[in-house]
């Protein structure tokens, strides 16, 4: 047996990674973090080295990609659904935040000036189907 990784994916934080990881690992399949210590001691050094790299044995590689793709890489609901973008009807629907309020821009200041993580952020939904941005309420 050739003892060769095979990349199957890339992640910028190292708690993606563990849960895939997880995941993986459920099934059967041994997963090597790749960079995982490095980003974790300087996170905003993960762009740079090309993230974190999830690797598993190449004879492992077509059953952890099925795997892989069965995830939803769309948002859920609180118990396990497909977030449903209420103008277009789409399931592919994203979590993303954005600081265009007042409150959020002057935590989002207030935490690059002392360099700690902010403390505050406003969280929409975007529809990658019809391009709008929505809140479930």
């Amino acid at each position: 047996m050739k003892e060769t990784f095979s990349k199957i994916a890339v992640f910028q934080y190292s708690s993606e990674a563990q849960i895939i990881k997880s995941r993986l690992e459920a099934e059967g399949i041994e997963v090597f973090l790749f960079d995982q210590f490095t980003v974790d001691t300087d996170p905003l050094v993960s762009n740079a080295i090309g993230g974190i790299k999830l690797k598993v044995w190449a004879d492992d590689e077509p059953k952890a990609l099925k795997i892989l793709k069965s995830i939803s890489q769309y948002s859920l609901d609180d118990e396990g659904d497909e977030i449903i973008c209420a103008i277009c009807r789409s399931s592919k629907v994203e979590l993303y935040t954005n600081i265009r309020d007042v409150k959020s821009f002057f935590f989002f200041l207030f935490s690059f000036l002392t360099t700690t993580l902010p403390l505050y952020s406003r969280h929409q939904y975007h529809c990658n189907n019809c391009k709008q941005n929505f809140d479930l309420e």
